[in-house]
């Protein structure tokens, strides 16, 4: 038996025990503390009402009863298995974790490689490292001593238990009238759970973690996502009070770019936030107000919408007012915002392309409002916005600024578009790697007005 096996036998031993079960395999030699150990499995039932530090105490009680006299030694089929400290809260933390804590979870949230975390029912996890998804060998659960159905049956539980806990630590509802829940980890981490059977190969969560350091767009240059000459220039729109929607696909870095491009915003202005998922972190600015939506309950109730707070947010006196993510009839609300003197606004949404951008804009501002023609809807789209910059997921998995474009308008029935930068691919890129850069087109920037009246050079 390996160790590894042995730790989770042990860990296995002591849930059995908290579950107010007995190990029938507990040594003769620990009798007395088995004995100790089981009485306190009766307060352990309880264990909602003890502090963590007392759970802590009591997980360390059912250790001690498994093991021999001296300690140390996990007794076995074979020969005695030392159990070092480290073994020890390596298990203290395992079965902390999986009643009080997210069990398996914890230790990949934990590991700052992992950027992305997929569980696909209890036998499937994959960690996106890097820009890459990779699936992990480890399960949900891991226990040996059963046939493949009955791991299967204790992985769905335990996936289960994972669940409930993550949605009371965000204080969330969750059931098979509600299957289908949006929170966020007291880290920042936002989570999607979609629970079976809608979910048809089990309790499916996703997880996208929370950088504990704000993204800088010092290590957007790092990553080769943009160059330092862009970067400048960006910073002189965002402190020329440009209107900028940041566009791309999944996964692609939108609000990781957002969060970078807020930091430009000048520390003496009022910024207002508003977000599905508490992401952003903008230290820059004092005068902050960070505003998140909240779901509605079992019965309908008590939701904050982005669009609710879009509108609470103008009676605030913002100067500028940044959106996490557009996605809905809220739109119609954020054009209205940018075009009644808060310039400068920022925000972020889903598309192939910056023009695809325009197109989703509409339709999302329809959503909200049906009987608008959609000439009005365009005129809008085209005096709100400013900058379009698009990103994009590339092949090899890096991610990059592939577009940047201004709008100038509406005009004959099209908004019109200008494309000022566009990534080009160069003679190094392969099939495994983009090689290239964001290079200036032969068209002049035309909306000038804000860089002047902000006494910046108009040659960008």
């Amino acid at each position: 038996m390996k160790k590894t096996d042995v730790i989770e036998e042990i860990v296995k031993r002591i849930c059995d025990m908290i579950d107010g079960g007995h190990s029938d395999t507990a040594n003769t030699a620990g009798k007395e503390n088995f004995e100790l150990a089981k009485s306190r499995s009766e307060i352990l039932q309880k264990y909602r009402d003890a502090s963590d530090d007392e759970f802590r105490l009591y997980i360390i009680d059912m250790l001690n009863a498994m093991l021999l006299d001296n300690g140390d030694y996990m007794a076995s089929d074979q020969a005695p298995y030392y159990i070092s400290p480290n073994d020890r809260a390596l298990i203290q933390e395992r079965v902390f974790g999986m009643y009080r804590g997210l069990g398996l979870l914890d230790t990949l949230l934990m590991n700052e490689d992992i950027t992305e975390l997929m569980i696909n029912g209890p036998d499937h996890i994959f960690v996106e490292k890097r820009g890459r998804i990779i699936e992990l060998e480890e399960r949900i659960c891991n226990d040996t001593d059963c046939t493949e159905e009955e791991r299967r049956e204790r992985g769905e539980k335990q996936l289960r238990k994972i669940v409930r806990r993550i949605v009371d630590i965000c204080g969330r509802d969750i059931s098979d009238a509600n299957p289908i829940v949006d929170a966020r980890l007291k880290d920042g981490s936002r989570v999607n759970i979609v629970l079976h059977p809608i979910a048809l190969g089990g309790d499916t969560v996703t997880i996208r973690k929370f950088s504990k350091k704000p993204m800088s767009v010092e290590k957007l240059i790092e990553y080769k996502s943009i160059t330092q000459d862009i970067a400048d220039k960006l910073k002189l729109l965002v402190s020329a009070k440009y209107n900028i929607f940041i566009s791309g696909g999944t996964g692609s870095g939108k609000t990781t770019f957002l969060n970078a491009l807020s930091n430009f915003i000048p520390r003496d202005e009022r910024v207002i936030t508003i977000e599905d998922s508490a992401e952003l972190q903008i230290t820059g600015v004092d005068n902050l107000v960070s505003l998140e939506t909240k779901q509605a309950n079992a019965e309908g109730k008590g939701g904050i919408s982005i669009k609710d707070l879009i509108k609470s947010s103008l009676r605030m006196r913002p100067e500028r007012i940044v959106v996490g993510e557009v996605r809905g009839e809220e739109a119609l609300d954020m054009l209205q915002a940018m075009n009644t003197g808060h310039d400068g606004s920022l925000s972020t949404g889903h598309a192939n392309s910056a023009k695809d951008m325009l197109t989703r804009i509409e339709t999302m501002v329809l959503q909200g409002a049906s009987g608008l023609p959609l000439d009005a809807v365009r005129r809008q789209i085209g005096s709100a916005l400013d900058i379009i910059v698009h990103l994009s997921r590339m092949r090899d998995h890096s991610r990059k600024v592939v577009e940047i474009s201004e709008v100038l308008g509406y005009d004959h029935g099209e908004i019109i578009m200008n494309p000022l930068y566009v990534f080009e691919e160069d003679e190094n890129s392969t099939l495994e790697k983009v090689s290239g850069g964001l290079n200036r087109t032969k068209n002049p920037m035309r909306n000038t007005d804000k860089l002047r009246q902000a006494g910046i050079p108009d040659d960008l």
